[in-house]
């Protein structure tokens, strides 16, 4: 038995019908050159006759003491969890794109372990493809980039390799060790609340220090203050999923150029494209768009103990800067620039503390906009108008059963008044971006792939000039 932290509880709080919240992954693979014909439907019968399931994919929902905690389910139904699909005709990406846009829309059984995956036969090209959904309270985005990388391998020439559930060679977190479960349970608690009261000093001053600054810099207050957007609307349950590769390699360009970092020219690439976009919709605010843009508190820990818990716990480990976009900036170097600049800012200031103080010091700062996200009814408080998240991938050409991996491509989590999420990964010398929105709220969102694009041709334009 393992309690969910209370960052993993909140996910399940916030969920309702038109705002499911697991992440997922598309993960596009091309046949090996030896493979038969029918070769997915024999990886689809080799993927069921493996029913052994490791954590965190053996584990369901359950109660002790009106807390919610993760059990071993004792009568997990593979079948359930593990889906072999074909797209209709032609067998397009566009087939596949709405594929996934349909099955990212539905809830989850909260009866059993909360995840799907889904092999995909139809593609054209001698190509298949992989969805995998996941429950944001079992894992974060970049646990469950792990767990897909051991999935894969760099041999093309390796088969028979265990399916994803069947990949974890870490000893099972849920087991315990200490004693009774209860007080086990009891002790983890306490040892958390412990560790929340030794950070108030830290958050404290650096909360005070945020103040001040805010007072003296208008473009620092501006983050508090996100304006009012289209973005920021009510969704309904229904989802758009839009995916692009653009070339690293072109994007490493201009961050030597700029001197900044692949961050943060990904992340002016999405100011740009959000700009075009609200522009034609005629929706773009006079104030600069602010972007919750999280990130891995990993890098942070203080003590190798903290690191060798975090590999066996797994869950989420994440902070958040909040990055102002100059979507008000009509020059896209300058944009680049002042992006720059302000996440600079932030990252100086999480380096002088904890993970536990960064958690504390974010969950106070983003107090407001959480109070409005759940009740609507404080639009004076958006704290920010989008999501961008940037999840670590493999950086060498990867293998599953022989078959080569084309492309992967997160796919994440619209909320009401967050009714768009940009998500972006690296792989193979290339940034593969994987946009989700409410399709009605927004429409035409995989128009912004192509100003994603516009975007970076602009900041390879200023370092021709």
């Amino acid at each position: 038995m393992k309690p969910l932290s209370p960052t993993d509880q909140l996910f399940l709080w916030l969920e309702k019908r038109q705002q499911p919240m697991h992440v997922g992954g598309l993960q596009i693979f091309s046949f090996p050159d030896d493979a038969p014909d029918d070769y997915v439907a024999r990886l689809a019968e080799q993927l069921r006759s493996n029913t052994e399931v490791t954590a965190p994919f053996d584990r369901r929902l359950d109660s002790r003491l009106a807390q919610p905690v993760w059990v071993r389910d004792k009568h997990l139904d593979l079948e359930h969890h593990v889906r072999f699909e074909a797209l209709p005709t032609p067998g397009r990406i566009r087939e596949l794109l709405a594929f996934v846009s349909a099955e990212h829309s539905h809830l989850m059984d909260r009866e059993r372990p909360l995840w799907e995956f889904h092999l995909i036969e139809g593609l054209g090209d001698r190509q298949f493809a992989v969805y995998i959904k996941v429950h944001h309270s079992l894992v974060d985005g970049i646990s469950a980039m792990k767990i897909i990388q051991r999935m894969l391998t760099t041999a093309p020439s390796k088969r028979n390799m265990p399916p994803l559930w069947d990949v974890s060679a870490q000893p099972k977190p849920d087991e315990d060790r200490s004693g009774p479960s209860l007080w086990h349970s009891v002790g983890h608690l306490l040892e958390q609340s412990g560790k929340q009261l030794g950070t108030v000093p830290a958050v404290a001053r650096e909360l005070l220090r945020t103040i001040n600054t805010g007072r003296k810099s208008p473009a620092h207050q501006s983050v508090f203050q996100a304006p009012r957007s289209i973005l920021n609307q009510k969704i309904t349950g229904s989802r758009r999923f839009a995916a692009q590769s653009y070339c690293l390699k072109r994007i490493k360009a201009v961050c030597k150029a700029y001197r900044t970092t692949v961050n943060d020219v990904v992340t002016a690439m999405c100011a740009s494209a959000l700009r075009t976009y609200l522009m034609n919709l005629d929706a773009l605010p006079d104030k600069p768009l602010i972007a919750m843009v999280p990130v891995s508190l990993r890098k942070y820990e203080r003590s190798d103990c903290d690191k060798a818990e975090d590999n066996q716990t797994g869950g989420n480990h994440v902070g958040v800067i909040l990055a102002n976009l100059y979507t008000d900036e009509n020059h896209a170097g300058t944009r680049l620039l002042k992006i720059h600049q302000g996440i600079q800012e932030t990252k100086d200031r999480y380096a002088l503390m904890s993970p536990e103080e960064i958690v504390n010091y974010t969950a106070l700062t983003l107090a407001p906009a959480a109070f409005h996200l759940l009740t609507g009814m404080a639009p004076k408080w958006q704290t920010f108008n989008v999501v961008i998240s940037n999840v670590p991938g493999p950086q060498k050409t990867c293998y599953w059963n022989g078959a080569r991996l084309e492309g992967i491509y997160p796919v994440s989590i619209a909320m009401d008044r967050l009714a768009l999420n940009m998500t972006l990964t690296s792989y193979n010398d290339h940034i593969e971006f994987g946009l989700i929105g409410c399709r009605r709220t927004l429409p035409s969102v995989q128009r912004m792939l192509d100003y994603l694009e516009d975007g970076l041709a602009e900041l390879e334009q200023g370092v021709f000039n």
